[in-house]
């Protein structure tokens, strides 16, 4: 597990984190290394459907390629669209997945070595051309898989929710004002995002900052 000992003490210091942190106790924020490939993969059959029926769409195309793990992009373009209609996956999402293979075959989604070399910022350029891949897509990639500690995802909702719990604002905060709400966080904005999602999940559990 990673220490984010440093990342916790600094959000403590910010009051409108410091009974959020508390509550919910140390980070356990664990990045699961894997190709950036198959986690853009996974990212697409996650998207728009319930996890459960994602991790069953997904179980389908590994059952395609049986005992040797996730399928490599040459294994994905090499099947024939019915094949992945067949895993369950739409036709927006077939195109996205085989456009995300391609793209890994001509080398334009790096390997997992590679990708742990780049800058956030030139990932983020790199991989928004992708078909069904938008900015939140590679934030989620450089925060769980590359362990990157300093993204802050100011479009995801559980974010923008968490932050109106904690602070017991009445509305969500806009991107653009999260974005500047979220300075005081730098260098460790993924573990502060983390917490917030935390804030999301527990609902009114989490107490707002007092006025």
């Amino acid at each position: 597990m990673h220490d984010w000992s440093i990342a916790e003490r600094k959000l403590l210091r910010v009051p409108a984190m410091r009974p959020l942190v508390k509550r919910i106790g140390p980070c356990a924020l664990t990045p699961l290394p894997r190709p950036p490939y198959e986690a853009l993969v996974r990212a697409i059959a996650h998207q728009q459907v319930h996890g459960r029926a994602a991790e069953a769409m997904l179980n389908r195309l590994i059952a395609l390629h049986p005992g040797e793990g996730f399928p490599p992009p040459d294994f994905v373009l090499a099947l024939p669209l019915e094949a992945l209609r067949g895993c369950g996956f739409s036709g927006g999402k077939c195109a996205a997945i085989q456009d995300i293979a391609a793209k890994s075959v001509s080398g334009q989604v790096p390997a997992l070595d590679e990708a742990l070399s780049l800058p956030d910022e030139a990932l983020v350029e790199r991989l928004l051309p992708l078909r069904g891949v938008g900015r939140w897509t590679v934030e989620m990639l450089l925060i769980f898989t590359l362990g990157r500690p300093d993204v802050w995802p100011v479009d995801d909702f559980g974010v923008r929710e968490g932050w109106r719990r904690v602070t017991g604002a009445e509305a969500q905060p806009k991107p653009r004002e999260l974005m500047e709400l979220g300075a005081p966080f730098r260098p460790w904005r993924s573990v502060a995002a983390w917490y917030l999602w935390r804030a999301a999940d527990e609902g009114k559990k989490v107490k707002p900052l007092a006025v």
